[in-house]
Order: C-alpha cells, then sequence, then structure tokens
C-alpha cells in the first residue's frame, strides 16, 4: 500500500522540479527539454505525463491550494472541541510548513498566477478564500471582539508575512528550520493579537 514515505512518483518528480526551474528563471524562461532533463526523461516524454507546461503550472497552484484547504481543515477536525488558541496555533503550524517547504510555489504564485487560464485562475482563488475565511473563524473565536473585516484583513496580513520566506535566501540570513518556525510562529500569533489590540 502506498504512503507518502514511499519515493515520489514521476508525476511528482516532475511537478517538484518544474516548480523549482519556474520559480528560477520564470515560467517563460523554462523549457520542456529542461524539465524533462532535471528528472532525466527526453521532454517530449513529458507529454505522457502532461499536456504541456501550461498544464503544469495549473496543476502546481490549484494543487497547493486545495492542498492548503484540506490541510486546515483536517486540523480543524482533529482538534474539536480544543481551545481557540490551540487551534490557531495548529493552522499557523500547517501555514509555516507550507512556507518552509514549498519556497517554489510561493514564488511561482506571486509571479505566474495571471498566466493560468480563467477557469484554474478562478479556482485557485475560490480555494484561497475557503482557506482564509476558515481561519477568520477561528481567530474570531479566539479575539471575538475583533470585528470581520479586521480579522479577513489580519489574516492576509499574516499569509503575507508567512509567505515571505523565498525571498530570505541568503546564506544565514535564517535560523535553522526549527528555529525559523519558532520564530514565524510567534510573529503570527503577535500580529493577530496585536489586530485585535490584546
Amino acid at each position: 500500500m502506498a504512503t507518502r514515505t514511499d519515493a515520489p512518483t514521476r508525476r511528482e518528480q516532475i511537478l517538484k522540479e518544474a516548480a523549482r526551474l519556474f520559480a528560477e528563471r520564470g515560467f517563460h524562461g523554462v523549457g520542456v527539454d529542461e524539465i524533462g532533463a532535471a528528472v532525466g526523461i527526453s521532454g517530449p516524454g513529458l507529454y505522457r505525463h502532461f499536456a504541456g507546461k501550461d498544464a503544469m503550472l495549473a496543476e502546481l497552484l490549484v494543487g497547493i491550494s486545495e492542498s492548503l484547504l484540506t490541510g486546515a481543515k483536517r486540523r480543524l477536525d482533529e482538534a474539536d472541541g480544543a481551545a481557540p488558541e490551540a487551534v490557531l496555533d495548529s493552522l499557523i503550524e500547517g501555514h509555516i510548513d507550507f512556507a518552509l517547504d514549498d519556497r517554489p510555489l510561493i514564488t511561482l504564485h506571486d509571479r505566474e498566477l495571471d498566466r493560468l487560464r480563467d477557469a484554474d485562475r478562478k479556482l485557485v482563488r475560490q480555494l484561497q478564500r475557503q482557506y482564509v475565511e476558515l481561519w477568520v473563524g477561528v481567530v474570531r473565536r479566539l479575539y471575538p471582539d475583533l470585528a470581520e473585516p479586521a480579522a479577513r484583513s489580519a489574516v492576509h496580513s499574516v499569509f503575507g508575512l508567512l509567505n515571505s520566506t523565498p525571498h530570505l535566501t541568503r546564506p544565514g540570513s535564517l535560523p535553522d528550520r526549527a528555529g525559523t518556525a519558532e520564530l514565524l510562529h510567534r510573529m503570527a500569533r503577535g500580529a493577530f493579537a496585536a489586530a485585535a489590540g490584546a
């Protein structure tokens, strides 16, 4: 039975390398042959897995939005009955994992979202809105006096804070992963507390 500890599938390898290359050089700066070479197959061999670069980009950006939303829902289910503070901590931890482990996807989203077909871009935006609203609900349970628009603004601001990690890539610009995660967590909690005037 397959588990997440299994070796990645060829399709997953292709997506990972495509994300890295697109983030480094831009969507139009990377050819199919380069992506193929990065995973050890011919460029034309990629067409057995994807219709083309556009399909890879769509799967990457829709996929990460789906993954964030699914992960947040799972965390909420697992925290059923827990104190709002613990639930918010869990959401923050999940987003920090994404921010630290999937940096190329953050860069890709920032630079290339407008290259998606309208239907894919709308789907990404819809998934993102659902993700934000999950957070808003949790933030308002913890800080009931925080108005909904202010809570939503605070959530977007915290995402901006957490998603800034791809821009901190110089050697020594970040502590080790555990230290960075802890720092980001404290800053996120501090931002929500500040928004609530706590």
